[in-house]
């Protein structure tokens, strides 16, 4: 029997800021995904983080259970009267068999236990309910800024990274997916940032945060002069990309 993943946190010493920091998922996702769901009452965002997917869900859905294995994040994260938060593994889920319209994980698959997780996911989806897993690229700004970003995401806090980062870079297309899959379109996410926020975001960085436990100093000290001078006026705000994919599939 394989033996289960040990659960690291990550993000619980960030909290407030993985939910200010974060980039918003677009509309067009959830759409999607409601559309080729075939139940509506039911779905699941598993490892919310902050909840952002789980507010979208709101909007489709007329309850949302969102869980996190971080208590800290729960705690932290966005309220909405439709949404029920629990803090739980992804691996054990406190919920009924076969109970879920919509199994979806937003940036968080990479992280688990495969074998686990999956057999969770069959355990609580409804025979004709739907998964979705979503993960998104590296943020594209201006060649400049990208530059630092690369510099810092390789070279710099690239050896911090917890295993299973390269499903990420290579767009969830490698990971292990058990199910019947649904051909899905690839989004983008945009938002408007200026260099303070960027900085934000990097802080939330699962290699950041290990970079800093290990090291006891911040990595981001080590790009500051070079991202400003990339940057220009730290205060304008500038057009943010992410590539967005989705990995869909039922039982």
């Amino acid at each position: 029997m394989a033996s289960e993943k040990r659960f690291t946190d990550y993000f619980s010493s960030i909290a407030p800021k993985y939910l200010r920091f974060r980039p918003r998922y677009p509309s067009a996702l959830f759409d999607y995904v409601a559309s080729i769901c075939h139940g509506h009452e039911w779905a699941l965002d598993c490892a919310t983080g902050g909840g952002q997917a789980a507010l979208e869900l709101t909007q489709f859905f007329q309850r949302v259970v969102a869980t996190d294995a971080s208590r800290c994040q729960i705690e932290n994260a966005a309220t909405h009267e439709k949404i029920f938060y629990v803090a739980a593994r992804a691996e054990t889920l406190p919920l009924q068999p076969h109970s879920v319209d919509l199994f979806m994980v937003a940036q968080g698959l990479h992280l688990f236990d495969f074998d686990s997780f999956y057999t969770e996911v069959r355990r609580v989806l409804k025979p004709d309910g739907l998964f979705a897993a979503s993960c998104y690229h590296w943020s594209r700004i201006t060649p400049e800024v990208d530059a630092v970003r690369a510099a810092y995401q390789k070279t710099i806090v690239g050896a911090y990274w917890p295993p299973g980062r390269h499903f990420v870079d290579e767009m969830y297309q490698t990971i292990p997916f058990p199910l019947k899959e649904i051909s899905a379109p690839v989004f983008t996410m945009e938002n408007r940032w200026n260099m303070h926020d960027l900085i934000g975001y990097l802080e939330t960085w699962s290699a950041t945060q290990q970079y800093k436990e290990k090291t006891g100093t911040n990595p981001i000290d080590r790009i500051r002069q070079d991202l400003q001078q990339a940057w220009g006026d730290p205060e304008e705000q500038k057009r943010v990309v992410w590539p967005l994919y989705l990995r869909v599939g039922k039982m």
